[in-house]
């Protein structure tokens, strides 16, 4: 057992300093959990000026990564810089020096955890993500271990903070996207540029995480289906709450007997679903499993001490195992190669918000291109707008994905038809 085990931490943005508060403020309660003393030796960030709210010696800062990569002190590399280049070289190079290794890093681990995951396999080492999805929510560690008797059969999850804050505002006071995503930029939950945010991209890095742990196979971000938000409307949320549900972006994954497949779309959710309710800057994750059937995870998706709380615990798990040894280390977990599946294998009740001349015969003109492409209506409400034009909006049954999307491209092709409002899935 090490009298002291010393972290160094790359990048001190808002997941490094929660990280380091939460090491400093709480050093007490975890020297004893660990058996030694946990200390931050060294935090490296290209701004060490910029006053921090964590009671630090301002000596332990430098600019330089090296200072940590290289000290043959420090046992554990907390890396929170995000993006592929450099953290991903920073993480090897600290491997190759024999130092274990934390990370936020949901990009990196999706585009290239196949590559680090077994390095630090064949090293012995500790590669440790679990702030990489869900922020302060234990996810990954649950996936690997608490439910690894269970064949993860589907997961669905609200992984983006910024968009629910987003969608949770508009269905809340009636507003269109454009003037909530002022508000959340403005209180800081957007980027200036939130294009990963909106349009799914951060999404699709977090789903792919999950599922790649979750059917043992690994899964290509770049071909997860992604859809973004920026199409909603306030029409949209009120004629989702007229037909009892709420909207959300869904990160959502599922195991098919021919393969496994993933998607980052718009849903409408069951107001009695458990995700319904997760609102805000909050996250949600529901998992089915064969064995647990339904459980559900849900908790603060970002933010600095939600973020640095996940990090702390992989560098007190890691910690523990210098101590103690290493029984507890779960190495990738990606043991088989399942096909990934498209869109075409999708079915789901759908959403369609439509535009056309309000004169006899246009519903049942419209409904006849629904059923030659064997789409089923469940229901229909039809409203006169302020422009003369009605708008109709369909409430499908179960329908294949290519035959929602041919029905589409011929209903828009119909001279009465103004416009296709908005298409939106359903998840049950």
């Amino acid at each position: 057992m090490k009298d002291i085990i010393n972290v160094g931490v790359i990048g001190f943005g808002i997941v490094g300093v929660g990280a380091v508060k939460i090491l400093v403020d709480n050093q007490e309660s975890i020297d004893r959990k660990v058996g030694s003393k946990l200390r931050v030796k060294r935090i490296a960030d290209l701004d060490i000026t910029t006053p921090r709210p964590v009671d630090i010696d301002k000596s332990v800062l430098t600019t330089d990564a090296n200072e940590i990569i290289n000290d043959p002190e420090i046992d554990i590399v907390v890396e929170t810089i995000g993006g592929v280049r450099p953290a991903k070289d920073f993480i090897i190079r600290s491997l190759d020096n024999g130092k274990h290794v934390a990370t936020a890093n949901k990009e990196l681990i999706a585009k290239h955890g196949s590559d680090i995951l077994p390095k630090a396999a064949e090293l012995g080492l500790d590669f440790m993500f679990e702030a990489s999805v869900g922020g302060g929510i234990p996810i990954i560690r649950p996936l690997k271990a608490c439910l690894a008797g269970n064949e993860i059969l589907e997961i669905k999850g609200i992984v983006n903070g910024t968009t629910n804050f987003i969608l949770t505002k508009m269905r809340q006071e009636g507003l269109d996207f454009a003037d909530v995503l002022k508000d959340a930029q403005a209180k800081g939950y957007a980027e200036a540029d939130p294009t990963a945010d909106v349009e799914g991209y951060d999404a699709a890095y977090k789903i792919s995480i999950l599922a790649s742990i979750a059917f043992t196979s690994r899964m290509d971000a770049s071909k997860v289906y992604h859809e973004g938000i920026t199409n909603i409307s306030a029409d949209d949320m009120k004629y989702a709450d007229e037909l009892g549900y709420v909207i959300k972006l869904l990160a959502i994954a599922k195991r098919a007997d021919d393969g496994m497949l993933a998607r980052v779309h718009p849903a409408f959710v069951p107001k009695s679903h458990p995700l319904a309710n997760v609102n805000g800057v909050m996250n949600g994750i529901w998992v089915k499993g064969s064995a647990v059937g339904e459980v559900m995870f849900s908790g603060p998706g970002a933010g600095s001490l939600a973020a640095g709380s996940a990090v702390v615990g992989d560098v007190i798990d890691i910690a523990r195992n210098i101590n103690f040894g290493s029984t507890s280390r779960i190495q990738c977990t990606c043991y088989d190669n399942r096909e990934m599946l498209g869109m075409e294998s999708v079915a789901c009740k759908n959403y369609v918000r439509i535009v056309a001349e309000d004169r006899p015969r246009v519903l049942a003109t419209i409904a006849t291109e629904f059923a030659d492409h064997d789409v089923s209506i469940e229901s229909v409400i039809q409203k006169v707008r302020d422009d003369g034009k009605a708008e109709i909006v369909w409430l499908t049954h179960e329908a294949a994905e290519v035959d929602m999307r041919n029905a589409l491209d011929a209903i828009r092709a119909l001279p009465v038809v103004t416009g296709i409002g908005n298409r939106i899935r359903v998840e049950e």
